[in-house]
C-alpha cells in the first residue's frame, strides 16, 4: 500500500534532522522507491535494512579508512591520465566539443574496477561487456522509475526492458562472483594470513578487506554479502562520482575567474614536482578547490532526494507530526535550493563555504547513521580528477 499512502517532502535542516538522524529502524529506506535495484544489488548497504544493514555498516567501515584509501589516490591519477590522453588526442588538432560525462563515467568506473577487485578491462579504450552491463543496469532503473506501466514486475519482466534488465544482471553478477570466488581459492590455499603477508606494500582491494572482515562473533561475510556489497559500491561509487565531475567542470566553465583561481592553487601546490600527479597529502592542500567543488554539489548533488519510511511518529520543530507508517521525502535539491537556507540560492559562489552554516544545510552525501559510507573515497576522487584536468586543460561552454 506504499505507493497510495501520502509524501512528505522536507526541504529544510531543522526538518530533515529528524528523519535523517533517526535511528535506521525508526526511518528505515522506503522499498517502493529504492525496489526496482534490488535483483541488481541484493542486499547491499543501499537496500538492506535492520541488523543485517547494522552489521554490515559496521563490518565496512574499515574498508574506507585513511590508510585503505590511500593507496587509491594513485589508481585515481592513473585512470585521469588515461582519460586525458583521448582529450589530448582530440585537441591535437585545435579545440573541440564533447559530451564530459560518458568519458567522466567510464574514467571513475575504470578506477572502481581497480579499487573494487583489483581488475583492469582497459574500459576506457576498448569495450568491456561488464563495464556496458552496469551503464545499461543504471539506464534502465532509471527508464523504469520514469514509467509507471513498467513498474508492476509481472509486466516488467515481460518487456524488452525487462530482458535486457535480467541478462545485464547476470553479465554482473558472473563477473562478481567469479572474483569471489578466485579469491577465495587462494586464500584457502594459502591461508589468510600468508595471503595478507603477500599483499603487504601492495593495494588492498575492496574484495579483500570483505573477504577478511569478521563481526563481533568472528563470523565472516558470506560470498552472497561479499558479491552484493561489491555490487553496490561499482554502482553507488560510478555514477554519482562522475555525475558531480561533470557538474563541477560546468560550473568552472561558466565562471573562468573561479576556474583560474582553482589552477592557480594547483600550480602553487604542485610546483617544483618532476610529475603531474596528486598526492594523498594534496588532497586537505586545495582549500578554494575544494570549496568549488562543495558548491558544485551543493548547487547541482548528484543524488537529488533519499526516501524514508518512519516506523514511529516523527515530531517536526513547528509541532506537526508525520504519523508512523508515511513516507518522507528528504529533498537534498530543495534544501540546497532553499532561499531560507542559503541567500541567492541559485547563484554559484564557493566563498559560501569560507564561513560555518547548518551542519544539514548541505548533504549531497546524506547524513545521520545512513549517510554514504564512500564520501572520502568520493571526494579523494574528484580533487584528484579535477586538478588535474585544470592543470592540463582550460574547459569552456559549448555555445
Amino acid at each position: 500500500m506504499g505507493p497510495f499512502l501520502p509524501v512528505f517532502s522536507l526541504v529544510h535542516p531543522d526538518y530533515i534532522k529528524q528523519v535523517l538522524t533517526a535511528s535506521a529502524d525508526t526511518a528505515p529506506k522506503d522499498k517502493f522507491f529504492y525496489g526496482f535495484l534490488k535483483p541488481w544489488l541484493g542486499d547491499g548497504l543501499l537496500l538492506s535494512s535492520g541488523t543485517k544493514w547494522a552489521r554490515h555498516r559496521r563490518m565496512l567501515t574499515p574498508a574506507f579508512h585513511f590508510d585503505i584509501l590511500k593507496p587509491y589516490v594513485k589508481i585515481f591519477n592513473q585512470s585521469t591520465d588515461i582519460m586525458h590522453a583521448k582529450w589530448q588526442k582530440l585537441i591535437s588538432a585545435g579545440p573541440v566539443s564533447l559530451d564530459m560525462f560518458k568519458d567522466i563515467s567510464l574514467m571513475t568506473l575504470d578506477s572502481l574496477q581497480k579499487c573494487v577487485f583489483s581488475s583492469n578491462s582497459n574500459c576506457q579504450e576498448k569495450s568491456s561487456d561488464y563495464i556496458a552491463a552496469i551503464l545499461e543496469l543504471s539506464a534502465l532503473v532509471v527508464q523504469r522509475h520514469n514509467k509507471l506501466y513498467l513498474h508492476p514486475d509481472c509486466l516488467y519482466y515481460l518487456s524488452p526492458q525487462g530482458y535486457r534488465f535480467r541478462r545485464a544482471c547476470k553479465i554482473v553478477h558472473r563477473f562478481t562472483e567469479n572474483v569471489i570466488q578466485e579469491r577465495r581459492t587462494a586464500i584457502n590455499h594459502l591461508g589468510q594470513n600468508v595471503w595478507l603477508s603477500l599483499k603487504k606494500g601492495k593495494t588492498i582491494d575492496f574484495i579483500d578487506v570483505l573477504l577478511s572482515a569478521k563481526d563481533e562473533e568472528g563470523q565472516h561475510l558470506s560470498d552472497e554479502d561479499i558479491a552484493a556489497e561489491a555490487d553496490t559500491f561499482m554502482f553507488e561509487g560510478h555514477d554519482t562520482t562522475a555525475s558531480g565531475l561533470s557538474w563541477i567542470l560546468y560550473n568552472l566553465a561558466q565562471h573562468p575567474t573561479y576556474q583560474d583561481q582553482c589552477r592557480a592553487e594547483i600550480r602553487d601546490l604542485l610546483q617544483g614536482r618532476e610529475t603531474e600527479s596528486i598526492e594523498w597529502k594534496d588532497l586537505s592542500l586545495m582549500p578554494f578547490t575544494t570549496m568549488c567543488i562543495k558548491e558544485s554539489l551543493r548547487l547541482h548533488p548528484p543524488v537529488t532526494a533519499i526516501s524514508r519510511r518512519c516506523t514511529e511518529d516523527v515530531n517536526l520543530p513547528d509541532g506537526r507530526v508525520i504519523p508512523k507508517g508515511n513516507v518522507c521525502l528528504i529533498s537534498i535539491f530543495g534544501t540546497h535550493h532553499n532561499p531560507a537556507v542559503w541567500p541567492d540560492p541559485e547563484v554559484y559562489n564557493p566563498h559560501r563555504f569560507d564561513s560555518t552554516h547548518h551542519p544539514l544545510a548541505f548533504v549531497p552525501f546524506s547524513a545521520g547513521p545512513r549517510n554514504c559510507i564512500g564520501q572520502n573515497f568520493a571526494m579523494a576522487e574528484m580533487k584528484v580528477a579535477l586538478a588535474l584536468t585544470l592543470l592540463r586543460f582550460v574547459v569552456r561552454l559549448d555555445e
